[in-house]
């Protein structure tokens, strides 16, 4: 009996060591919070990414830049463009780069995505930037900004 104290004493110090260290995994993606008020699907099954237009994929993102609009059209050709004004929230200059991955009315990839840019920003400033799909399967994107490497 005496051997056993000893070890529930250190089993009772390790799970609550275990219980003070654990903490929520951070999101993959965010959503940004002054820009437009993008509609957020009711079906928590999908992540933010494969279901919002905009996405800030880091926190120094989401601290820094924002979108402050999103505009779509159809080409002739049936090939999705899309131009998304970009702001930076920040006092400072700031470089971030973004793409596009264009999907299916399912939100599917139809394996066409853009390419990453730098894109530099000047304080307080929006830039528009232009994205077209390569095909006419694209019906619907994620335009995503991540801190530069």
């Amino acid at each position: 009996m005496k051997t056993l104290s000893p070890f529930l004493a250190a089993l009772s110090a390790a799970a609550l060591l275990a219980a003070g260290c654990s903490s929520k995994p951070k999101p993959d993606a965010y959503v940004p919070q002054n820009g437009p008020n993008l509609p957020l699907q009711e079906a928590t099954r999908y992540s933010i990414e494969s279901t919002e237009k905009f996405v800030l994929m880091d926190p120094a993102a989401q601290n820094s830049v924002t979108c402050t609009g999103l505009q779509e059209r159809i080409l002739a050709d049936g090939r999705l463009e899309v131009v998304a004004n970009v702001k930076n929230l920040e006092g400072r200059r700031i470089e971030v780069q973004i793409n596009c991955a264009f999907k299916d009315a399912q939100h599917m990839s139809t394996g066409d995505e853009t390419p990453w840019q730098t894109l530099i920003l000047t304080e307080n400033e929006t830039q528009a930037l232009r994205f077209t799909s390569m095909n006419n399967l694209a019906k619907t994107y994620t335009i995503r900004v991540r801190q530069s490497r």
